[in-house]
């Protein structure tokens, strides 16, 4: 399969393509600079955004496409970083419209990573995909522009992943997360009511190879089947760490040092993966506990 990556250097983009690659795949990674990813891998080639805009990209067919591409949200959310965080989005997915139109043979699936945010933000509802948009902060406003664009790169089968928390031990929020139990300072931030809908990183991978092979199409929640309160969580790393879970850390504060940011840590969706669930996808890390004593278990 000739499979082209956006975001391919990145955190999750990085470990698809080894993946891809392992299991023979034919992979293009789209990108600013060709030169440090041809020295990646012998057979990883690459084709930068100027070359798909001026149409001097030489791909003649692809039969797969996934879109990680994206401004980090991990940043305080200036005027100017939410104009970065859209901007970026809006125009990796127009620029594949242009790439995809120009195609001899076009990709049969389109995977296109947005976020679970397209729910808005509950401590007291249980979402899936079936579940209607809510537009409640800038990340809500974020995916919906984004998802919206998406549906305009013309392709068989497209399937808009809405992400959770993604869960790693090199790299990500986890190892920040993680931190203060590390130094027998974790507890809950803020109320800890706050629901963190989570997958751990392997799954993520598996996933989304899941999505381009089998008749996956419309949205699909990339979360684990086990959802939990920001309180669990916590718990959860200090028992795989054998650390205490004492330290609460208050809303304010973490208002006060994020800025609207904060959304991300005060506040939360309950979501569960029916869609994957029901085409038979199966998780190797389903519960909180498993993920941990993976992560960071002794």
């Amino acid at each position: 399969m000739r499979v082209a990556v956006t975001g391919g250097t990145g955190f999750i983009g990085s470990r698809l393509v080894d993946r891809l690659l392992d299991r023979g795949d034919d992979v293009w990674i789209i990108t600013r600079s060709v030169g440090h990813v041809m020295k990646r891998h012998p057979k990883l080639r690459a084709m930068t955004w100027d070359q798909i805009n001026n149409g001097t990209h030489g791909v003649k067919q692809l039969d797969a496409l996934v879109n990680l591409a994206g401004e980090s949200i991990n940043q305080r959310w200036t005027d100017a970083a939410k104009q970065r965080i859209m901007q970026s989005r809006l125009k990796a997915a127009a620029g594949l419209e242009r790439l995809v139109e120009s195609l001899e043979h076009r990709p049969m699936v389109v995977v296109n990573a947005s976020g679970i945010s397209y729910y808005g933000t509950s401590e007291t509802e249980t979402f899936t995909e079936n579940s209607p948009q809510q537009i409640t902060d800038f990340l809500a406003e974020v995916v919906d522009k984004w998802e919206e664009a998406a549906d305009r790169i013309p392709t068989d089968r497209l399937v808009k992943l809405r992400v959770g928390i993604v869960l790693s031990a090199k790299g990500g929020a986890f190892p920040l997360m993680a931190l203060p139990y590390r130094l027998f300072g974790g507890g809950r931030v803020g109320s800890g009511k706050q629901w963190i809908s989570w997958i751990h990183i392997e799954d993520m991978l598996r996933l989304i190879l899941f999505c381009l092979d089998q008749d996956m199409t419309g949205p699909v929640n990339a979360v684990a089947p086990d959802p939990v309160t920001n309180d669990r969580f916590g718990r959860a790393i200090g028992r795989a760490m054998k650390r205490p879970h004492w330290f609460p850390v208050p809303a304010a504060l973490m208002r006060t040092l994020f800025g609207e940011l904060s959304v991300l840590l005060l506040e939360g969706q309950k979501c569960l993966p029916q869609a994957a669930l029901d085409a038979g996808f199966e998780y190797r890390y389903p519960t909180i506990d498993q993920a941990m004593q993976d992560l960071v278990g002794k």
